[in-house]
């Protein structure tokens, strides 16, 4: 009597695949992440700009006032 090494079978059976929904999910999702994460970047340049005339923030940040100010002119999408 052999004993099989494999039952290819039951993995073919167990293995899911991606549908037309998975894709459209997944699609949408890194829509609004992508999305999201330019929102956040222009808050973030937002606040670096308020805080360009603050010596001490800026000190404390180990930035000078000239790189500050040319972060935050960047655009959102880079």
């Amino acid at each position: 009597m052999s004993i099989p090494i494999a039952n290819r079978g039951f993995a073919a059976r167990v293995r899911r695949r991606a549908t037309a929904a998975d894709h459209e999910q997944n699609s949408w999702q890194a829509l609004i992440g992508g999305w999201l994460a330019r929102i956040d970047r222009i808050n973030q340049r937002d606040d670096l700009r308020a805080i360009a005339n603050d010596p001490h923030l800026l000190a404390d940040l180990g930035l000078t006032r000239e790189r500050v100010l040319e972060e935050a002119d960047k655009p959102f999408w880079r």
